[in-house]
């Protein structure tokens, strides 16, 4: 079974994002900010990280590269989930690092799309 995790720190969108996940049959890890995901990563083996990008302790756009310094995470796909939602965004978000970029509000087919891109299934 493919695992993700998820960081986001408003409680109502991760638990929507976790349920979307589960649905699919996926296995999910949540966490609400970036401090705690860091703690619990080495113990982690996902397949995808959904990211926030603003959250309460740390930019995800910092928080990235912090993920992608971890040898086991360094080649695993992550996909911002953000109310930035310009096309110069997306750009941005690419060159940092992130494999795919979601706009918030989702658009809960695309989300699953973007899912099923990034876990080959």
């Amino acid at each position: 079974m493919k695992s993700i995790v998820v960081v986001e720190d408003n409680a109502a969108i991760r638990k929507l994002f976790c349920t979307l996940i589960k649905k699919q049959g996926y296995e999910v890890t949540d966490f609400a900010n970036g401090d705690s995901v860091l703690k619990e990563l080495p113990n982690l083996k996902p397949d995808l990280l959904v990211l926030d990008i603003l959250l309460p302790d740390i930019n995800g756009t910092d928080l990235i590269a912090k993920i992608r310094a971890l040898p086991h995470c360094s080649k695993v796909p992550v996909v911002a989930v953000t109310g930035f939602a310009t096309e110069q965004d997306a750009v941005k978000f690419k060159e940092l690092g992130f494999n795919g970029y979601l706009s918030k509000p989702i658009n809960t087919d695309a989300f699953i799309d973007e899912i099923k891109k990034h876990t080959n299934q």
